[in-house]
């Protein structure tokens, strides 16, 4: 591969294209793994780490802390260093935290390898993860590569728990279960960290080569200062809040429903992420046709607000659990896809490409700050209220979702007058 010449996706054949989309829509499933484990190995981790339900929360809530602060930093990185080096050293870089996670280490050093993989997965990875999707294609096609590599995503993160619990499977306990399934997923990691570095090229204008201009902290003040960074991450908040909210359907259908553990588990994770390998290319497609992510987000945060307000009215006996389990589905599916193509608002509004990474910085930073707080709410409600709870969680999730609405409407009409203003100012220059 010639590194030296910078190109553009119009230099790109077709398989380059789409292994860009590849790393950052599986990629993204694969490298977060790790961190998010106990989504499917949750009784073995405690086993096999000999650690407490609160102690393997906790690793998850450093995480998430560290993650927060690092967005912002993580957007100027983006800008400032090659799509290739921070792909790279990302996947690389996780891989070993991976195999030192694998050793299973005492809780303290645990604590110190889910702080470090906020920085290999956040400061390093994750703002080139969507400058690598804007640079794969045109802005008019930014939607839709977004929604395909959330497709991804979801098809990475199912093919990889999948291998990973049937390997898990085939161990005679739960501790070398959980170190082989952790040597597996370091591997891959790997690879995809040396596929990047190969394959990955230096795109024309990604970075800012003036000496004058490095780490120049005007760029996120500019981001700061554009109301379509702000109405983007506003946005992308509220559906967070109830993209998340959708974990907590697995205990309402388990405590509230009485539906068996197993069955669960495979509604959680076609929910989590089957689903996402038709909902987010589907949105996307939606988008691209109606030529706005944010009348797409209105029509999913309607749909998303329909199912979980039945989830209130519904009779909570035993002959309704079907009609609850598809319901659950109906709305993953929904938010899955809602979610998937948020982040495209940024090219909606306008955001210039020389601040995208700052922009995709502040998005971070507050789009998914309810990671931060919403599972110790939202657990504190199930904690305090036991089954009554729930009801509290989804009445939070429906005003989230008619929040998100109010949002995409004022995107809409700051698009539109950005829009009117161009002509205007198009039809002056012409005179």
């Amino acid at each position: 591969m010639n590194h030296k010449k910078e190109l553009t996706y119009k230099d790109l054949s077709k398989f380059r294209r789409a292994l860009m989309i590849f790393l950052s829509g599986a990629g993204s499933g694969i490298i977060y793994t790790p961190i998010y484990l106990k989504n499917v190995f949750y009784e073995p981790l405690l086993v096999g780490l000999n650690i407490t339900n609160a102690q393997l929360g906790f690793l998850s809530g450093m995480y998430g802390i560290m993650a927060t602060i690092l967005y912002i930093p993580c957007g100027i990185v983006a800008d400032k260093f090659r799509i290739r080096t921070l792909a790279s050293v990302g996947f690389i870089t996780t891989a070993f935290m991976t195999y030192w996670y694998a050793m299973l280490p005492s809780y303290n050093t645990l604590v110190l390898i889910f702080a470090l993989m906020a920085v290999t997965t956040i400061l390093i990875f994750w703002g080139c993860r969507y400058k690598l999707l804007r640079f794969s294609g045109s802005g008019d096609e930014y939607p839709v590569i977004v929604g395909i590599s959330y497709a991804l995503y979801g098809l990475g993160g199912l093919a990889i728990n999948v291998v990973t619990l049937a390997l898990f499977n085939t161990m005679p306990e739960y501790r070398i279960g959980v170190r082989m399934s952790l040597i597996f997923l370091g591997t891959v990691i790997l690879i995809l960290g040396i596929i990047s570095y190969i394959f990955i090229p230096k795109f024309k204008g990604e970075v800012n080569t003036e000496a004058n201009k490095k780490f120049n902290v005007n760029e996120f003040k500019e981001a700061l200062r554009h109301p379509g960074a702000w109405l983007a991450s506003l946005t992308l908040f509220f559906v967070m809040i109830v993209y998340m909210g959708m974990n907590f359907t697995t205990p309402f259908l388990t405590n509230v429903y009485a539906v068996p553990m197993v069955m669960v588990s495979i509604i959680g994770m076609i929910r989590y992420y089957g689903i996402a390998i038709i909902a987010s290319p589907l949105m996307g497609g939606i988008a691209k046709k109606l030529n706005s992510p944010s009348k797409t987000i209105i029509i999913g945060m309607i749909g998303s607000a329909i199912c979980i307000v039945s989830y209130l009215i519904m009779p909570k006996t035993a002959a309704f659990m079907m009609i609850a389990i598809v319901v659950t589905l109906v709305l993953g599916f929904i938010a899955n896809g809602a979610y998937g193509i948020a982040s495209s608002v940024l090219t909606e509004t306008k955001v210039p490409p020389h601040i995208f990474g700052a922009a995709t910085g502040m998005l971070s930073v507050i789009g998914f700050l309810p990671e931060s707080f919403m599972h110790q709410v939202f657990g504190g409600f199930i904690d305090k209220y036991a089954n009554e709870g729930f009801n509290y969680i989804f009445i939070c999730l429906a005003a989230s979702a008619l929040i998100a609405i109010v949002f995409c409407l004022a995107t809409l009409r700051y698009a539109k007058k950005q829009q009117q203003l161009q002509l205007e100012e198009t039809n002056e220059q012409v005179s």
